[in-house]
């Protein structure tokens, strides 16, 4: 990792920016140096999930090789490794959100349980028959099922802050629906869909002027922004592993300390006690309240290697590059006759979605794959989304560190070709 590090950090004839050079970023990717259907592997569908550098493999492989163990539970040498390892990997993951402290990061299995984590006990204790939850058009559905769910049960309201035909939020409208009964504002950072940035820092200090408390849905911002969640003020912001060069089955819930002591446990059982007996229970401290059985060990250990090289790189630099990568591919895919973009936000990060006319999305990326090239086409989990523009699907492409500018000329030509077969 550290070999990694420096030559990184030293760069010969950088693309973009001084110290990040994408090419050099990709030879850690094995899986990257593959042909598909003859052609060399373009990947760029990492808004749905990125690829593995070696130091991350490598980390989990030494793991269960040398320290393996279960967690928590152990004296002997074996198991205070893997205790540390594991709790080793929260402390790191504070440090790179910049979290108060580590009591407040809890590992759960990805975005999705995180925010249903919140749904269910944050939820469940605060909304009320008659109140409102507020969620905006641009959401992953896992950020609007599980609060349809909870109003559902509980009689209240789940209120929409709806998007321009840019693909922006309207903050006026969502000033408007701040109201006295508002109980919690579900918003994305980024858009899986669109790639809209939204200004997490104006919402929330919106909603706390109204004394509404902000989850954060951070999914598709962590492995493209630098993160800060004390500056952010958010009460729970969410994200997962995956999607940010790490192993999958792990992600993070931050919570400020005081909302989730007041929460009850979402799962029972082990590690997450601190007595039991046939009469009377009483709950471990934080974090371990909300972490029952067995965790995820060696996927932390992953993440806190996919952590140390985002860093080693830097994630200001990662925002740099893909800033210029992607006004570089909404240009290029702006200029193809029949193209439209879906969304065209101030803003963005990570991804930009498209149309071509007369030509499905599931075709468009059909035949892109028989060219080597690999995006999404689909609906994205955000139906709403797509209902909002009118459209099925789209065919999107979506960015990492490793991606270049040679990238997206390679999809762009295979896009030419995909308008030449389907005439």
């Amino acid at each position: 990792m550290m070999a990694t590090a420096l030559r990184i950090e030293n760069p010969a004839g950088t693309s973009h920016h001084p110290g990040f050079l994408a090419d050099t970023v990709a030879e850690d990717f094995p899986i990257l140096h593959q042909r598909v259907h003859g052609r060399p592997l373009v990947y760029l569908d990492n808004a749905a999930t990125t690829q593995k550098p070696r130091a991350v493999v490598e980390a989990m492989s030494r793991f269960y090789a040398t320290d393996y163990a279960n967690v928590h539970r152990g004296v002997y040498t074996l198991g205070a490794r893997a205790t540390g390892r594991f709790e080793g990997a929260r402390a790191r993951v504070q440090r790179f959100i910049h979290a108060p402290s580590p009591e407040e990061i809890i590992f759960v299995r990805g975005t999705t349980e995180g925010i249903n984590l919140v749904a269910s006990t944050f939820g469940e204790q605060h909304v009320q028959a008659g109140d409102d939850v507020l969620v905006t058009e641009m959401e992953h559905h896992s950020n609007i099922v599980p609060w349809q769910v909870l109003c559902q049960r509980k009689g209240a309201r789940l209120r929409v802050v709806p998007i321009d035909d840019r693909g922006e939020l309207d903050l006026e409208a969502l000033a408007g629906l701040l109201g006295p009964r508002t109980r919690i504002l579900a918003v994305a950072h980024v858009s899986n869909a669109l790639g809209t940035l939204n200004p997490i820092n104006e919402i929330v200090a919106m909603a706390h002027a109204r004394g509404v408390p902000v989850l954060v849905d951070g999914a598709q911002a962590a492995p493209h922004l630098p993160l800060d969640v004390a500056a952010l003020d958010a009460d729970f912001y969410v994200f997962s592993s995956h999607k940010m060069y790490g192993p999958d089955g792990i992600g993070v819930l931050y919570g400020k300390r005081k909302l989730l002591e007041a929460m009850p446990p979402y799962q029972t059982g082990g590690d997450m006690i601190r007595s039991v007996s046939f009469e009377r229970t009483t709950y471990d401290d934080l974090p371990h309240k909300f972490e029952a059985g067995t965790p995820a060990i060696a996927a932390a250990v992953g993440l806190h290697a996919a952590i140390d090289y985002l860093e080693a790189i830097g994630m200001a630099a990662i925002a740099r590059e893909e800033e210029a990568l992607l006004a570089h591919a909404v240009a290029r895919l702006e200029a193809i006759p029949g193209v439209r973009l879906v969304g065209k936000a101030a803003h963005r990060a990570g991804a930009v979605s498209f149309v071509l006319e007369g030509v499905h999305p599931h075709d468009i990326a059909t035949i892109l794959d028989s060219r080597g090239v690999a995006i999404r086409a689909g609906h994205h989990c955000a139906q709403p989304v797509m209902d909002r523009f009118g459209v099925p699907a789209t065919a999107r492409v979506s960015v990492g560190m490793y991606n270049t500018r040679r990238d997206i000329d390679t999809l762009v030509e295979a896009v030419y070709e995909t308008k030449e077969v389907m005439g």
